[in-house]
């Protein structure tokens, strides 16, 4: 269950940077057009994390309940755990920062749900490779950070940076 959400919780952030994308290439000319595209994929977006954190919360809990059964104890505060609990709350801002008007746009929004995935590949390959716990496989040498991890996130940056000058929306 936790794995489906994760899958739900990419797609946002794809969404998200497809978004970003589209920030970038607006133009005077197709601006009407590329607002409703931002606008209608804003809104899968967040149904999208929407489910996402649903799947996630449930599977949290069960995971609990398996945890009761198997080591005695419901909680605790293992990395992984601790961790999955960070990407609930998370996932719970970035889906209530529609309420807060003042910080609300598409463009932040698109960049939240982009940036908020990195949480999730924490949790996922974080937590097994540089933390210990139970769920871990950090008990003997450190992992190198991949090469690839500081140039994605250079590419995300240059990506939110261009779309910054096109974020109003009309």
């Amino acid at each position: 269950m936790i794995t489906a959400s994760y899958g739900f919780l990419g797609l946002g952030a794809l969404l998200g940077f497809i978004t970003l994308l589209l920030f970038i290439i607006k133009t005077d000319k197709n601006e009407k057009q590329i607002t409703l595209s931002i606008k209608e994929l804003n809104s899968i977006n967040e149904m999208s994390l929407m489910v996402g954190l649903v799947l996630l919360t449930v599977g949290n809990f069960l995971g609990g309940v398996w945890a009761n059964e198997s080591w005695g104890r419901y909680w605790g505060w293992d990395p992984k755990e601790t961790w999955a609990l960070v990407t609930i709350l998370v996932y719970a801002v970035v889906i209530h920062l529609r309420f807060l008007k003042s910080l609300y746009s598409e463009f932040n929004f698109s960049v939240i749900s982009l940036l908020s995935f990195t949480s999730v590949l924490m949790t996922y390959f974080g937590v097994n490779y540089y933390l210990a716990g139970m769920h871990s496989y950090a008990k003997g040498d450190p992992v190198p950070i991949p090469d690839f991890v500081p140039v994605t996130y250079s590419i995300l940056a240059i990506v939110i940076l261009l779309a910054f000058r096109n974020r109003k929306i009309v």
